[in-house]
């Protein structure tokens, strides 16, 4: 097809879709398949952005912006990166955040309990000290800090790549204030400091997902996504540790993904509540320090 023919950001996007269709791309980084991608990135291409009315769709496009358009959709293609890092920019929570392959691409059901401020189990008022592990980006821990305008926020990663990345977010956000990295393996960086929030979306792909992952995934920091046999080589010892860290009635939230059924066989008797969210997603549980401490909880290692 003569691409000249393709007048209208609703052609481009429309025959975008029915490529990324035909090439088999893989779907799983915050936009949930081949016409949302296109639709995403077209818009990106000529400065438009996510949440454009669709009556600008049958706008004419120039030639430079065809241009544009055409060349993300081709990397998108032959490249088979996630257009997160095509566009350099992530959405979570309402709120806009700057990627590269450095982070994972924020996409975490966790959004939905931050933007309801963690409740029943806290009071948004209360809440003046967060802990995101695991951080990334920051997006979680940066979205904590709208969610309680009188936090402090600690966004804690073993990766150093990733706390610059995190400290691009911040200045993004202007959040200097009440934000701040710290470069540390779970909790021995700050060891001596107590929580009334601690949330995190650790590694946990186990061995057989990882082997299995689409090549988009490829493009993400293995460090980020591998959690050895079971998936749960993160998980299990934040366990072990959290109750230390929280403040008494504090609250632990941890996305496991598919890891959760491996998590329940090796913790059968601890009260971990998995979460249901109204826009999809599983492998998310919520449990208190008093839970925590719960004798029926007897921790592996």
């Amino acid at each position: 097809m003569d691409t000249q023919e393709l007048r209208t950001l609703r052609d481009l996007m429309r025959w975008g879709a029915s490529r990324f269709a035909a090439a088999g791309l893989g779907f799983g980084h915050g936009l949930t398949g081949a016409l949302d991608e296109a639709v995403y990135l077209a818009l990106h291409a000529v400065n438009l952005p996510p949440d454009t009315d669709a009556s600008w769709f049958d706008a004419r496009v120039t030639q430079d912006e065809r241009a544009a358009i055409l060349h993300l959709f081709g990397r998108r293609i032959d490249e088979r990166i996630p257009a997160a890092y095509l566009t350099h920019e992530a959405w979570f929570a309402g709120l806009s955040f700057y990627v590269d392959e450095r982070v994972l691409v924020p996409r975490s059901p966790i959004a939905e309990l931050i933007e309801q401020g963690f409740e029943p189990w806290l009071v948004p008022d209360a809440v003046t000290r967060v802990l995101d592990i695991g951080t990334g980006s920051g997006c979680i821990g940066i979205a904590c800090a709208y969610a309680f305008a009188q936090a402090q926020v600690d966004l804690v990663d073993v990766s150093p790549d990733a706390l610059a990345v995190a400290q691009i977010n911040i200045a993004r956000h202007d959040l200097h204030g009440r934000v701040r990295t710290v470069e540390s393996n779970l909790f021995a960086g700050v060891a001596v400091e107590r929580y009334d929030l601690i949330v995190s979306n650790p590694p946990y792909v186990d061995r057989e997902d990882m082997t299995d992952l689409a090549e988009e995934y490829r493009h993400e920091p293995e460090l980020g996504l591998a959690a050895g046999e079971e998936g749960l080589d993160i998980v299990l010892p934040m366990l072990r540790e959290a109750a230390d860290h929280l403040n008494p009635g504090g609250l632990l939230v941890v996305e496991v993904g598919n890891s959760a059924g491996a998590l329940g066989e090796r913790l059968p008797a601890c009260p971990l509540t998995w979460l249901e969210f109204a826009r999809g997603g599983l492998g998310v549980f919520a449990i208190t320090r008093e839970q925590l401490l719960d004798r029926k909880c007897a921790w592996p290692g």
